[in-house]
């Protein structure tokens, strides 16, 4: 058998037009998967690029905004996203709040500080439970000159609500007043299922009548289930979803 017999499918007892339709049939099913997945590279590729200039465009703003006299650190993988900050940032300039407290710190926590100064009112308080990450975050706010902050060294500890048992900040250096505005970007996720849940049952009776409540990560499943539940067990707290990279939940009780 030749090689020319062979590319096109041929063998001995099996009529020559059967095997060159079926080694078509293959063919195009395979050229088609291509182009299938061609496509979607395509696809992913402007999404990914439409989603670049957006970061860069809110980053842009925010960086107007700030006017720091430094630069912020590297952004990391963890780290909080420029439209994510950007919106942070209008809340505390707009708001003016006078109590911030914030569940995780990083890039937003230096952003919060930076609108307070601006502010020239207003402390922020950022519960934090690795120590090593804490004490980078008072550095970096140091070395910006910021001041209207506490970078507080919170382990994660067991937290009884009702009659579940959970990980969360041991609080005990927040403040006693009431809370203006709220960003809940931590714990991490990989602590345990439904990770930021506790922050709703601690910390939302403590907020002020026109208080607002930010929630990084709300596209995300267990986000959006802590989103769910808090719904059910607060539903005095209207709720605002923004479609920025990782979805932005904005909870609000009056105003």
């Amino acid at each position: 058998m030749d090689a020319t017999a062979r590319a096109f499918g041929y063998r001995r007892g099996v009529p020559g037009t059967l095997a060159l339709s079926a080694t078509l049939a293959a063919l195009l099913l395979a050229a088609a998967a291509i182009w299938s997945v061609r496509a979607a590279f395509r696809r992913a590729r402007r999404r990914h690029g439409a989603d670049l200039l957006r970061q860069v465009n809110a980053l842009n703003e925010l960086l107007g905004r700030l006017t720091l006299p430094g630069p912020l650190p590297p952004f990391g993988h963890g780290s909080g996203r420029p439209d994510f900050l950007l919106e942070v940032a209008r809340h505390a300039l707009e708001r003016r709040p006078s109590i911030v407290v914030e569940c995780g710190s990083g890039l937003s926590t230096l952003v919060i500080a930076r609108c307070l100064e601006l502010n020239g009112t207003g402390r922020l308080w950022s519960l934090e439970h690795d120590a090593d990450f804490a004490r980078f975050v008072r550095g970096e706010a140091a070395r910006l000159g910021l001041e209207r902050l506490a970078v507080l060294d919170a382990p994660l500890v067991a937290t009884p609500l009702g009659d579940e048992r959970w990980l969360w900040y041991e609080p005990s250096g927040l403040p006693d007043g009431p809370i203006d505005m709220l960003v809940i970007d931590g714990p991490p996720g990989r602590v345990q299922p439904l990770a930021r849940y506790p922050a709703g049952p601690i910390l939302f009776p403590r907020l002020a009548a026109d208080a607002v409540v930010l929630v990084d990560d709300a596209r995300r499943g267990k986000e959006r289930r802590v989103l769910a539940r808090w719904a059910r067990e607060f539903p005095a707290l209207a709720r605002e979803v923004r479609g920025t990279a990782r979805g932005l939940a904005i909870l609000t009780r009056g105003r």
